[in-house]
């Protein structure tokens, strides 16, 4: 798996969960706090798609995952 695959997966995931967890109708719902969560992942996707920079992206290549040809997190 190449850090593009893995980064839209995480993110993906994270979105959801949060919104599970934030949003009142969930049946799962804890907190409406979890919608910052949603708004900081949201708020990263963004910006790198700008400025090209990827902290998750940054981790995934020090932990031995290797990167994709193509856009991984703004690339």
């Amino acid at each position: 798996m190449t850090t593009e695959r893995a980064i839209r997966i995480m993110a993906g995931s994270f979105i959801l969960i949060s919104l599970a967890l934030g949003v009142e109708g969930s049946p799962l719902f804890v907190s409406k706090h979890f919608l910052w969560f949603t708004a900081f992942v949201g708020a990263n996707l963004f910006q790198s798609g700008f400025t090209r920079f990827c902290p998750a992206e940054s981790i995934m290549v020090r932990l031995g995952m290797k990167r994709s040809d193509g856009a991984a997190c703004g690339r």
